[in-house]
């Protein structure tokens, strides 16, 4: 039979009450009978039950972790990174799959159901109305790799995808390549957008450069291999790619391989995230790094912040892009 509260509060000689104030947050009991009750239930290997806790307490601890593109392996290490670091400030995380959903009030209510004390919206592509919908709806919120604003509706934790799309730019042109392209994920995705709009920025400073567009229907494998076997039966390839993401790239890199280009001789790729997979051996791509492990743990740090003082008001915190040197660039004159 499971330990029961009962069964510690016999061992420890006190009362059932005194044991449930000391497993309650905030709640009034002395350092000696802390001390008694935990012996106790360690003694007895007895763990408190956090539902039971939560109609006590009114908080439940649980944290909805909010996202749409499991088809990225990048949110294979954000998942593992964001629950390692709710699981140690003593919250539980709950994974929503938000994968083509359209309606941020369907969103609510499904995470409303399991009444989490908050939620961390972890993307790029699905827009700001669906953070701002939990915030409506009462629900403290973080978005994880938001959108920059100057006036936020709700915290926002990434990097400036401007800033991100312009540097990739200047590595290109830094390079020396005369001809280049921007292949973005999706279109309405503000993360494309930002990623674009930046790299058209610094590329306007130098009008003698050529270069084009086109986008990927998703971020994913397939998406990036796809678009790019149709830029190479469309002929008139450019030199190099700035990728919107490493996933795209890869799927880029699959399809010139098949199509008999060489990387970086033939093309050069630049590719955004430096995920774990961009570093194998057999991929080697140079790419952009965001700061995923500082990005998460200043998400958490807001929302164990926004549950003590669900009043604060809404902040931008941005963290700054690095380039990271692999093989799928030629290398810039100043380095051969």
């Amino acid at each position: 039979m499971p330990v029961t509260l009962k069964d510690v509060a016999n061992r420890a000689g006190v009362s059932t009450s005194a044991v449930s104030r000391t497993f309650t947050d905030g709640a009034s009991v002395s350092e000696k009978m802390r001390l008694k009750v935990e012996a106790a239930a360690e003694d007895l290997g007895y763990s408190p039950n956090a539902l039971a806790s939560s109609l006590t307490t009114g908080r439940t601890k649980l944290i909805g972790l909010v996202s749409n593109n499991f088809h990225n392996p990048i949110f294979l290490q954000v998942f593992d990174l964001l629950t390692r670091k709710l699981q140690d400030r003593g919250l539980r995380p709950l994974l929503l799959n938000l994968t083509g959903e359209t309606d941020a009030k369907t969103a609510v209510r499904m995470l409303q159901q399991y009444s989490v004390d908050g939620a961390i919206v972890s993307s790029s592509t699905l827009p700001p109305e669906f953070s701002k919908a939990f915030r409506d709806a009462g629900v403290p919120v973080v978005n994880s790799f938001g959108r920059f604003s100057t006036a936020p509706d709700v915290h926002v934790v990434g990097v400036d995808n401007s800033e991100c799309g312009r540097l990739a730019a200047r590595e290109l042109l830094r390079r020396g390549y005369k001809n280049v392209a921007f292949m973005g994920g999706p279109e309405r995705a503000t993360s494309t957008q930002d990623r674009h709009r930046g790299f058209l920025q610094e590329l306007a400073k130098h009008p003698e450069i050529e270069h084009s567009e086109s986008f990927a229907t998703a971020y994913s494998f397939d998406a990036g291999r796809a678009e790019m076997q149709r830029r190479i039966a469309q002929g008139d390839m450019p030199e190099a790619f700035f990728c919107g993401d490493d996933v795209l790239s890869i799927g880029a890199l699959s399809a010139l391989a098949d199509a008999g280009l060489r990387v970086p001789d033939d093309i050069g790729i630049i590719g955004f995230n430096d995920m774990e997979m961009a570093g194998w051996e057999n991929i080697n791509l140079t790419t952009i790094s965001q700061p995923i492990d500082r990005i998460l743990q200043s998400s958490v740090d807001l929302m164990v912040s926004m549950l003590d003082d669900p009043t604060s008001p809404p902040e931008v915190r941005l963290f700054p892009c690095q380039l990271v040197e692999r093989g799928t660039l030629r290398p810039a004159p100043d380095q051969t």
